[in-house]
């Protein structure tokens, strides 16, 4: 009888773990940014709603995921030369700014597909460490506002540049999982001024390819108008096998992926010598039950080419660990900044 009620508290906790997966920042989302799902999309200048029913539906959805979120002290529509960019800021929870570990604000970039509200299991314990922005990427579904395409890896760089210009710091560091953390390093490539430090976590196209299987699993998964099950069958698979259920930021997501069109080149592995200019510190968070590469490759590189790179790898993580060790993560990330002075 102890055994198995030991074994029901295990599958409690195994389960608890495994719904929190799905608040992963960019976790099903990747999706369409890693594989061949550009192929199938149709010609467009920008992204955009498919229908205004499918728009008022992932705003509902949007609220709803929402309500895990703190209040944000300021609510923000940046003007850049590509459109809008939705951004929230959040005062660090410290009583006075030189109390805070981390000398200048985060700015957490969500994944694809996967706007702002899939933070909210990280909220709490990074704004221990200081002040945080929080955007919804250009050409992604959210509250962004796409007017201008957006072409290259460079146009990626340029906009979330010109977010941050409107910002009144001058440098942040720059928090992102999955895509996010590609967007994060491609901004750094080309506009390094601005970013404090690198916190990437287990990123796509950064310091590996994307495999095969991955790829091809990626594909019908991508189709908005192919069966819900494929999505969600997709999504457990980048998990490591955890259950998908219909919690609000899961529904989010999948609202996101079918009521939208992105517009977006698809993602290009960062090369080794732009990896190794980068001069500012670098932390690396690599899962090591991640589908998104080889995570022995991956850490192989980072720690070879980068100048200032602090490398880690969680062995029993999967591609959700930015959900999954969220608070661990943020113990990372301040013993990260304080060796950094």
């Amino acid at each position: 009888m102890a055994d198995k009620t030991q074994e029901t508290n295990l599958g409690a906790v195994r389960g608890g773990r495994r719904r929190r997966a799905w608040r992963i920042t960019g976790l099903v989302l990747v999706v369409t940014a890693v594989a061949g799902a550009f192929a199938l999309r149709t010609p467009g200048p920008v992204g955009h709603w498919n229908s205004r029913a499918g728009y008022e539906e992932f705003m509902a959805d949007y609220e709803r995921a929402w309500e895990a979120m703190p209040v944000p002290d300021e609510t923000m529509d940046v003007r850049t030369g590509f459109g809008f960019v939705r951004v929230y800021r959040f005062e660090a929870a410290t009583e006075s700014p030189t109390e805070s570990p981390a000398q200048h604000p985060f700015v957490l970039l969500p994944g694809r597909s996967s706007p702002s509200p899939i933070w909210a299991d990280n909220m709490s314990s990074l704004l221990e460490l200081g002040d945080v922005y929080v955007l919804d990427l250009l050409g992604e579904p959210g509250l962004s506002v796409q007017e201008v395409p957006i072409e290259d890896s460079a146009d990626n760089a340029a906009w979330l540049d010109q977010t941050l210009a409107e910002l009144p710091e001058e440098k942040f560091h720059l928090l992102g999982p999955s895509i996010g953390g590609w967007t994060a390093t491609t901004m750094a490539t080309h506009h390094p001024e601005r970013v404090a430090s690198l916190l990437l976590i287990d990123p796509a196209y950064t310091f590996g390819s994307i495999p095969l299987e991955t790829a091809v699993r990626a594909i019908p998964a991508s189709v908005p108008w192919l069966p819900k099950s494929w999505r969600d069958s997709f999504a457990s698979y980048t998990a490591g096998g955890a259950p998908v259920e219909d919690v609000p930021v899961a529904r989010m997501i999948e609202t996101a992926m079918s009521s939208y069109s992105i517009r977006l080149p698809q993602p290009a592995l960062i090369p080794e010598d732009d990896l190794a200019a980068l001069e500012m510190p670098v932390l690396a968070i690599l899962a090591g039950q991640s589908v998104m590469h080889d995570t022995a490759e991956a850490a192989e590189v980072a720690e070879r080419v980068l100048r200032s790179g602090t490398v880690v790898v969680y062995p029993e993580a999967s591609h959700a660990v930015g959900s999954e060790e969220a608070a661990q993560i943020a113990l990372e990330i301040e013993a990260f900044l304080a060796e950094q002075g």
